[in-house]
């Protein structure tokens, strides 16, 4: 599924076939992450009544915003920022002439992660009060078509009725059954970003891009880390010139992998961990760790949530199967975010709500899968959109590379920033750009020009002809572009 067809005579005929006297909201959405909150404030927008079920809380308060903000993408940017501060100061800062010993207070980096966690949570909820959604708090179960039954913390049930349901529930780390998680010594990203010491050793499984990411922060802060990888090569979804380019700068920060080889065991010693594997001969390996960050994906939440007593269809991935509408195979029942096929991300279950939303409101949402950009925030930073070269070539597409390294660019040079460089891709035939790649620093924002031109179809002409202010780290998108077209000015 590339996109979502636009909303028309199907979806009026499937919301005709709900139960009849089915009440209450026009919508509840179970599950207050990206998705589901987002999903909330678009219905709201567009005059529905909605109501989200969340069961995150403190005890006194629900907690909006789902994984991404309590325990995922928000507080490890958090981390991400100090550790990167932290690093520059003792590695760089002498360079620029500034002369300082810098030393890391971990309660107090632990506890300016919890304030931006805790500012952005309370914004949600303000969000939700200044739209009118009915916040129910507890664990969200989908009775049948128009029936939820929200258990409170206390054990309190109630069911409530609305003409749609969202599934929003999001998603949760993949536990190993000879790596269970403890909480303290093997953990999931849950754990990892609160750590009350810096590990001398951490093992890493998994080398994405939370296992990355997780792993610089504690890297820079000291932590000898060690990423076991069961590919050749890290973030499988990048081409490989492109993580090739990582692996490089992160090892110059510290960062050890061991490729193609798979953990196959573990055995608590005290405070200490020993992990045994094999590499890709067969032969014998083993790791000891203070820690152990298991990072090896996540799975959906659909077990509390009752889909399956229900008679909600699952696919062989153990995924909701959806049409090209986010339709369920129950009347009246909608499926978003990493509930479903496509990239586990934040803001591809964002567009999948606004989406929903709009078609329930009768109109076309629309999201175009192809063009949803990866980020991995280590630094230097990575970020793709649409399709990578190796892609190309197994569509058999005859495209032109352009690349520029941002060694050759002005203000790299001037940030000592230069790891890294720009890729575009673009049809040999039509010069549209079929797919980018960054690799260095602001790519994650940098990748927006580039998704931007995509999004109508635009060429690398369209991005060569697009005037960059100088000096930034926007003009190497555009030297890139001109060398999809074999007329680069700066190198």
């Amino acid at each position: 599924m590339t996109s979502i067809d636009p909303a028309g005579s199907k979806l009026q005929a499937q919301s005709s076939k709900l139960p009849a006297g089915t009440a209450g909201y026009d919508l509840i959405i179970i599950g207050a992450g990206p998705g589901g909150y987002v999903c909330a404030i678009r219905a709201a927008q567009l005059g529905k009544k909605v109501a989200i079920v969340e069961k995150r809380s403190d005890g006194a308060k629900t907690r909006l915003g789902g994984t991404c903000l309590n325990v995922g993408c928000i507080p490890s940017k958090a981390l991400l920022d100090t550790s990167e501060k932290f690093y520059e100061a003792k590695k760089h800062f002498a360079e620029h002439g500034i002369a300082v010993t810098p030393s890391i207070d971990i309660a107090q980096m632990l506890k300016r992660k919890q304030g931006v966690v805790d500012t952005l949570v309370g914004g949600i909820a303000g969000l939700m009060r200044k739209h009118k959604i009915e916040v129910l708090s507890g664990s969200g179960e989908l009775l049948a078509p128009g029936k939820v039954r929200v258990t409170a913390a206390d054990g309190a049930k109630t069911e409530h009725e609305a003409q749609h349901v969202v599934l929003a529930m999001g998603s949760v780390p993949i536990e190993l059954p000879f790596l269970k998680f403890d909480g303290e010594r093997i953990v999931s990203s849950d754990h990892a970003i609160s750590f009350p010491s810096v590990p001398k050793r951490l093992v890493v499984v998994g080398g994405g891009v939370i296992g990355l990411e997780l792993g610089s922060v504690w890297s820079r802060l000291g932590s000898q880390v060690t990423v076991v990888e069961a590919l050749p090569q890290l973030c499988p979804f990048l081409d490989g010139d492109v993580a090739k380019a990582l692996q490089k700068t992160l090892e110059k920060q510290g960062l050890q992998f061991v490729f193609e080889a798979k953990v196959t065991g573990a055995a608590r010693q005290g405070d200490e961990v020993v992990l045994s594997g094999t590499a890709k001969d067969g032969s014998a390996l083993s790791w000891t760790a203070d820690r152990v960050l298991v990072a090896v994906g996540r799975r959906p939440c659909i077990e509390a949530a009752g889909l399956e007593t229900a008679g909600v269809k699952l696919t062989e991935r153990k995924r909701v199967q959806v049409d090209g509408h986010l339709r369920t195979n129950l009347p009246g029942v909608w499926a978003i975010g990493d509930l479903i096929d496509g990239p586990m991300l934040a803001h591809k279950a964002e567009e999948d709500g606004v989406a929903v939303a709009e078609m329930i409101a009768g109109q076309h949402g629309h999201v175009d899968y192809a063009l949803v950009p990866n980020v991995v925030y280590t630094e230097p930073e990575v970020a793709s959109v649409g399709l990578t070269e190796a892609e190309c070539q197994k569509r058999n597409l005859s495209v032109r590379v352009g690349k520029f390294p941002f060694l050759a660019n002005g203000r790299a040079r001037a940030a000592a920033a230069t790891d890294g460089f720009v890729k575009i891709i673009a049809d040999a035939k039509t010069d549209r750009v079929l797919g980018a790649a960054i690799v260095g620093q602001r790519a994650a924002d940098l990748i927006a020009s580039i998704a931007a031109h995509m999004v109508y179809g635009g060429s690398s002409e369209d991005i060569a002809r697009t005037c960059m202010a100088h000096p930034t780290h926007g003009e190497a998108v555009k030297e890139a572009a001109l060398d999809c077209l074999g007329r680069v000015i700066h190198a």
